[in-house]
């Protein structure tokens, strides 16, 4: 085992984060314990967790397990849909703290949009005063959900987590987070390994590369269709970026090349 892997960042109340996260939403027991704490000795120093997994607990045993000290790891956690009140947020911060079993959360999210959003965030910013928690933020809302709830916030959100990655890059709306100094956060970041049968996407064996075909409009359940392979710049239809990223399928025997922005997806052949 060794130290910290990863670089960090500074969050809007100048909290220093972790870049990259270990996430805990399907682990469970004590095999997920252990999958935590092989995490910690690989370095990851983040652990991102919520009460709608299930496992704060496990997350806190194998932090006291790691022999890790507290002050070196970031735990992340979410309140969610039975919390909406202030007071229930409240109270629920109680219970994240004894299941955690440490004496403050690093980040607390409003897991979801909810109506009541702004009283629970009441709640947090009580917990932040209080030394209970050390940054506060929001989880899956889109563009129009956040400007509405910093509407009505004396403090700005540190994070949004929303789903953000390859096929979903989410650019806009991290534009817009961040004119407001609020650090957009990415869950399913490699898409969570999702893969099922993709359409046929073939590679020839010479190179180099040149469009074949540019009509492919793939959903976003078959876009998870493929794994993260390379970055690379490429040439289509008289221009040029390099925003485009190749991918190589399930089979390993096809390469696919995806426009994120856009969701188009590019067939190629060698020439």
């Amino acid at each position: 085992s060794g130290g910290s892997i990863l670089n960090d960042m500074t969050l809007n109340n100048n909290v220093r984060m972790p870049m990259i996260g270990f996430g805990t939403w399907d682990i469970r027991g004590e095999a997920g314990k252990q999958s935590i704490l092989t995490a910690l000795d690989l370095g990851y120093r983040l652990i991102d967790t919520a009460q709608m997994y299930e496992n704060e607990y496990i997350v806190g045993c194998a932090v006291k397990e790691s022999g890790i000290p507290r002050e070196e790891l970031f735990l992340t956690t979410k309140i969610y849909r039975p919390r909406t009140t202030y007071q229930k947020a409240k109270s629920g911060i109680e219970q994240s703290l004894n299941e955690l079993q440490t004496d403050y959360i690093d980040l607390l999210l409003i897991h979801e949009p909810y109506k009541s959003a702004p009283e629970m965030y009441e709640a947090f910013k009580e917990a932040l005063r209080d030394g209970k928690v050390r940054a506060i933020g929001i989880s899956n809302f889109d563009a129009e959900k956040y400007k509405e709830f910093v509407r009505s916030c004396e403090i700005i959100p540190a994070v949004n987590q929303v789903e953000s990655h390859v096929y979903f890059p989410q650019l806009e709306l991290k534009n817009l987070l961040n004119s407001y100094g609020t650090q957009m956060q990415s869950w399913a970041s490699f898409t969570e390994g999702r893969t099922h049968p993709a359409r046929p996407f073939h590679l020839m064996p010479t190179a180099p590369a040149t469009v074949y075909e540019s009509r492919i409009l793939i959903s976003p359940e078959e876009s998870r269709s493929v794994c993260p392979f390379s970055y690379c710049t490429i040439k289509w239809q008289s221009w040029s970026t390099s925003s485009a990223v190749a991918f190589l399928s399930p089979d390993g025997d096809s390469i696919v090349i995806s426009f994120p922005t856009t969701r188009l997806f590019a067939r190629y052949f060698s020439t």
